[in-house]
């Protein structure tokens, strides 16, 4: 039976490619439309049954798409130019330096020194972290470059380590825990994300106006509740194993008074990350790109030695990551070109008529986090979907408020649903704390969670804040 299986399991993605490409073609959808679409599901159905490694998955698809003529080459490989794909690349590289300087074991000593008496207070303090910083970092990628290596460097600080079964879970907790606060801090905050002010503009054309406050006050209940549940709900899910701790902070203050003053590498990456950072903070005010500023700093450390040729050498995952984000990324942008997605929202939401509004509300906002499987981009779906859905749930009775703040925060959160549903989630992904498998599971009972909470919370706050 296992060997059975074993057989099988390979075979079903080409089976459901095979079986999408040659249906017949739904009318309003071009041919080179729907075989993309059938290669993207096939590639995405063997992620989630474990038949092959994303990489393998990625390679396949944008070789088939190619060699048949689906798309171009250009157009395939666009992604490997793509900014936020680099972005990602450049920040899991350089937050090598905030570990390899021992900057990350001091940052996480005095983490653990304050918060470190269970792997709850862990959780909560970088959550809070992450929604106390968010609203000035347009780019929820800059904010993960930003807590990916202090996470790391406390991960491994308490001897969570990749490659070890079981003393993994307490960095694959902490390493979740911080790709969804970042879906959440997002929802938050009109800034958080290049794709709130994307959806605000789509939702002012359509006569509902949004400004920082009012979408604040809107996001602050539901936003706030998901983000005090998250840690305890991932705990549950994916335990760390590790409770209270409370020699921890007393053993971690002595830590840090035998380390002594910062070292030059230290020095040298605290000033590079706070650059860094800094011109993340400002990029729009000074009309500066993320990736150049990551590129810089990345530049300073090769100069001064803190990070060295062999460091990159040793980073063969990064390399993995950047190749298959690269591909899926340019693939939902294809789809997203080619129609489909528009085709598919229009579909999915004018077959509801009839339904009562709230029916129509909730089922809208439900396809609409839903979907978000076949995005690697939170942009795209928002440019792609957000106008269609809100038009409809408009027209079908939903108040126009309600039905633009449920669509604009959930298109937020629903970025943890994947580990490529947002370019801020590859870097966690990619940290090798949790398998694919893991990764898709949390993120489908944490979005669920997410969706219940902002459904449940936040549709009669809005209705009570927007009367």
């Amino acid at each position: 039976m296992t060997r059975l299986r074993t057989l099988i399991k390979p075979a079903v993605p080409f089976a459901i490619a095979l079986g999408i490409w040659f249906a017949p073609i739904p009318a309003g959808l071009t041919a080179p439309a729907w075989h993309l679409f059938a290669v993207f599901v096939a590639a995405i159905a063997s992620v989630l049954i474990g038949a092959f490694p994303i990489l393998t998955d990625a390679m396949i698809a944008v070789g088939v798409v190619v060699l048949t003529g689906t798309i171009t080459p250009a157009q395939a490989f666009s992604g490997f130019a793509n900014t936020s794909v680099l972005l990602v690349v450049i920040a899991f590289i350089v937050a090598q330096a905030v570990v390899k300087s021992g900057l990350g074991r001091r940052i996480s000593l005095f983490m653990v020194s304050r918060f470190g008496g269970s792997s709850l207070g862990l959780a909560y303090s970088i959550a809070l972290t992450d929604a106390a910083i968010a609203p000035a970092f347009p780019s929820n990628t800059a904010r993960g470059g930003v807590l990916f290596p202090i996470v790391l460097s406390v991960s491994k600080g308490a001897g969570s380590n990749p490659d070890d079964p079981e003393g993994r879970r307490l960095g694959g907790y902490l390493m979740f825990c911080t790709m969804a606060s970042l879906a959440l801090s997002s929802a938050l905050w009109l800034t958080a994300t290049s794709a709130n002010p994307i959806g605000v503009q789509i939702a002012q054309k359509l006569g509902v106006e949004i400004g920082f406050g009012n979408w604040l006050l809107a996001a602050s209940v539901p936003a706030l509740v998901a983000i005090g549940i998250l840690p305890l709900l991932v705990a549950k899910l994916f335990p760390p194993r590790v409770g209270a701790t409370p020699e921890a902070p007393r053993a971690a203050r002595a830590e840090l008074a035998r380390a002594g003053p910062l070292s030059r590498d230290e020095w040298i990456t605290a000033v590079v990350f706070a650059v860094m950072v800094a011109g993340w903070v400002l990029a729009d005010r000074l009309k500066l790109n993320v990736t150049s500023v990551a590129f810089m700093g990345f530049g300073v450390l090769l100069v001064t030695g803190v990070l060295t040729i062999e460091d990159i050498a040793e980073q063969g995952d990064t390399l993995a990551t950047f190749l298959w984000l690269a591909v899926l990324f340019a693939l939902s942008g294809q789809l997203n070109e080619l129609g489909f997605m528009s085709y598919a929202g229009e579909r999915l939401a004018t077959r509801l008529g009839g339904l009562s509004w709230p029916a129509m509300y909730v089922t809208l906002v439900s396809l609409y986090v839903g979907i978000h499987y076949m995005f690697v981009s939170q942009s795209s779906q928002v440019l792609a979907l957000l106008g269609v859905f809100l038009d409809v749930g408009i027209r079908s009775g939903v108040p126009a408020p309600l039905m633009a703040y449920s669509l604009l925060f959930a298109s937020s959160y629903f970025s943890a649903i994947t580990p490529q549903g947002g370019s801020q989630n590859i870097i966690f992904a990619a940290s090798g704390y949790l398998t694919q498998r893991e990764l898709y599971q949390l993120g489908f009972f944490t979005t669920l969670a997410f969706l219940a909470v902002f459904l449940v919370i936040g549709t009669p706050w809005v209705l009570f804040v927007t009367r």
